[in-house]
């Protein structure tokens, strides 16, 4: 593993050693880098790098555009994804890559909740990705399903994973019970368009089994076509 940091911002590089692995970029909560990448190489899945991101200001840094906080007692969400977009882009990814054998085969970004969120908006914002997997994505998050309905990828991905827990909607705060309907809605507009996508339901709620769910999604990309 290497680690190094830019602007404050932690990144832990598991690398593969086989010339030209696609590298997956995760936005973590709390470096779980680890223990996503160990669990996807128990899932089978074809080598790759894994460049986890941690010392996120999360409800920034993650967050589209400005957005009164979800949760009692929470902060207001201050958009600062295209800040944090721009940093990832212009010199954590050069950083990353510029240390391994050969350029990779394929970019991706994965996420957990708003991060889960941030791996969408992305593919909105820049064409460095061509695969995504937004895990219990924070897609109950205030105008981002009419964002997506309404906006164009910069390219179009070659492949999308979703998932969500299935209790994750069963609440009564009105904002974050939308979020299996626009998940699904988001989903199925993409495998309309054509993109390679799957949406998955795991048992439990947003807090179950984070790391081994996001290494799912992350096994999923690597493994299509």
């Amino acid at each position: 593993m290497r680690t190094f940091s830019v602007c404050g911002k932690t990144v832990s590089v598991f690398s593969s050693d086989v010339p030209g692995a696609p590298v997956v970029y995760l936005n973590t909560f709390a470096d779980e880098g680890q223990r996503v990448f160990q669990a996807a190489q128990g899932m089978g899945c074809t080598a790759f790098t894994l460049a986890a991101v941690s010392g996120l200001d999360w409800d920034r840094d993650m967050a589209p555009w400005d957005c009164p906080a979800a949760f009692k007692n929470a902060r207001p969400f201050v958009g600062g994804a295209g800040d944090y977009l721009r940093l990832l882009t212009e010199e954590i990814i050069p950083a990353v890559e510029k240390e391994l054998s050969a350029p990779p085969r394929w970019r991706g970004i994965a996420g957990y909740s708003l991060a889960g969120l941030f791996a969408v908006y992305a593919l909105y914002q820049t064409d460095t990705f061509s695969r995504a997997a937004s895990v219990s994505g924070s897609l109950w998050f205030p105008g981002i399903k009419e964002y997506v309905f309404s906006h164009e990828w910069k390219r179009p991905p070659d492949c999308v994973y979703f998932s969500l827990g299935d209790k994750e909607s069963r609440t009564r705060n009105p904002i974050l019970k939308t979020v299996r309907q626009n998940t699904e809605e988001i989903e199925t507009l993409y495998r309309g368009r054509g993109i390679d996508t799957v949406f998955q339901l795991n048992p439990g709620s947003h807090y179950d089994h984070p790391a081994e769910r996001t290494a799912a999604g992350v096994a999923w990309l690597l493994n299509r076509v």
